[in-house]
């Protein structure tokens, strides 16, 4: 069998590696894992005409300059919305994908609280920098959930990226075009992972109408006491990293036996 390829893609605000270094580690050196930054922070801004497609192309780059005709890609938030696209646009290159709670998937079907939801969302984008990530980080969770407090001393110098950064992912799914006829098409397993204390009209949403709508292979695994901002990845690795490795497996199984 050859070794188990895969490309993970983070969200908008940690980069790749502290988002994913604690999972890499558990799934252990069998594994050939790639934690890719966004090439939304590859500057000091976002680029110029940045998309969805852009993220897209830069996971063929990465694939390609390693020379993977196929791997496995996973995505956590606006990364899980660029995975969802690039499913889309390139399911041949793909042996299964993996979801921890992407911020949106497509502009359709939505239910009545998730459009309210959105708007909310869209009012954030006037909010100064200060007060912008509190009320973002807050509309991510359930009204109960105590969210951590930021870590002490200075922020990183990353952080000060974030918040434009965020609103531009904010921008493109006003209009981005997600292929809802190829998204269907798709029939790689799919694993979708969840927080039970996240907000269930954001991406308990989007589960549900993903399971409903698409993917044939969809499989959906809840973690109770995990939210948006204490992401399994991060918290629980050794269990994810079991999943996963469930997952890859059976993708890779199914590769074989259909030739």
């Amino acid at each position: 069998m050859e070794p188990i390829r895969v490309i993970f893609l983070p969200g908008s605000v940690l980069p790749a590696q502290p988002a994913y270094g604690a999972l890499i580690n558990a799934l252990g050196p069998d594994i050939q894992a790639v934690a890719k930054d966004l090439e939304l922070y590859a500057g000091d801004a976002p680029p110029p005409g940045w998309s969805l497609d852009t993220e897209i192309d830069g996971v063929l780059r990465d694939a390609d300059a390693r020379g993977w005709e196929t791997f496995h890609l996973v995505g956590y938030s606006g990364g899980g919305a660029a995975a969802l696209a690039f499913a889309a646009r390139h399911p041949e290159r793909l042996l299964s994908l993996t979801l921890l709670e992407p911020a949106w998937a497509g502009s359709w079907d939505w239910s009545p609280a998730h459009a309210e939801l959105w708007k909310k969302y869209e009012q954030l984008e006037a909010l100064p920098p200060e007060q912008f990530m509190p009320a973002f980080m807050r509309l991510g969770v359930k009204p109960d959930v105590v969210l951590p407090p930021p870590p002490p001393g200075p922020p990183p110098p990353w952080m000060a990226k974030r918040p434009a950064g965020i609103k531009a992912f904010l921008e493109t799914f006003k209009s981005y075009d997600l292929d809802r006829a190829r998204l269907a098409s798709f029939a790689k397993p799919v694993l979708f992972v969840l927080g039970a204390l996240s907000n269930p009209d954001d991406y308990g949403e989007i589960a549900s109408r993903l399971a409903r709508v698409f993917f044939p292979d969809f499989h959906l695994e809840v973690f109770p006491k995990r939210h948006h901002f204490d992401p399994p990845h991060r918290i629980e690795p050794e269990r994810l990293a079991e999943l996963l490795h469930r997952h890859w497996e059976g993708a890779e199984s199914e590769r074989q036996a259909t030739g």
